[in-house]
């Protein structure tokens, strides 16, 4: 094959790897050209020379542009959900007052208090779902209360137990422990601590402290 004939079959190349095996015939063959492999790509970038039309060189990876627009639409689809609003059943194991204190101190804080009562806490199972406008909890049965809603501006943390420990009551053979931190109502300094144990195996307590820290709280401090 000439030289023209391999240039041509370069650029109908369906894939990079074939576009670089090419490249390589043509440079150790093609008598005109005696530079680097860099050099051969980067004069047929300038003029087409034996190309119907010159090389185009991506200024970018189209790998990362891909990745990025997965991101993204990642992104826009928890926006959406938000906005919908994201629901599922947990064990709701009690409330801890904290003064001040934030963070993941206050969630294992929380869990050494609760786990450590005696008598033990009375659990039950609420409804627990986040919105735009923050995260309402609904006791469907009443046990302990009807329902309690967190304004998205007072939810300031949330995080499994630092600990790793695991709620084996009512039923629960190793439940994981999560909490979310939320300024106490009428006080600006003032924090909670509210305390839950995973219920459905489908909604793991990862993905719903993942899906309050990223997207809920994240919207809020990104406006």
């Amino acid at each position: 094959m000439n030289h023209e004939g391999i240039l041509r079959s370069i650029y109908r190349s369906e894939s990079l790897s074939q576009a670089v095996i090419h490249l390589k015939v043509f440079f150790f063959f093609c008598p005109l050209h005696t530079g680097s492999l860099t050099a051969l790509v980067c004069q047929h970038s300038i003029t087409s020379l034996a190309l119907p039309c010159r090389l185009n060189i991506p200024s970018r990876d189209p790998l990362e542009e891909l990745n990025e627009s997965q991101g993204q639409t990642s992104t826009n689809s928890a926006a959406e959900l938000l906005k919908q609003g994201a629901a599922c059943n947990v064990w709701f194991l009690g409330s801890v007052e904290l003064e001040s204190l934030t963070g993941v101190q206050a969630v294992q804080k929380a869990t050494t208090v609760l786990l450590g009562q005696d008598p033990p806490v009375t659990s039950t199972i609420v409804h627990f779902k986040v919105s735009a406008q923050g995260i309402t909890l609904t006791d469907n049965q009443r046990k302990l209360f009807f329902r309690r809603h967190y304004a998205v501006n007072t939810v300031i943390f949330c995080a499994l137990d630092p600990q790793a420990r695991k709620w084996t009551r009512d039923g629960c053979l190793a439940a994981k422990i999560f909490g979310f931190v939320a300024r106490k109502s009428g006080s600006g300094t003032e924090n909670m601590c509210h305390l839950f144990a995973e219920h459905d195996p489908e909604q793991p307590a990862s993905a719903i402290v993942n899906f309050v820290s990223k997207v809920m709280i994240g919207s809020q401090k990104a406006k």
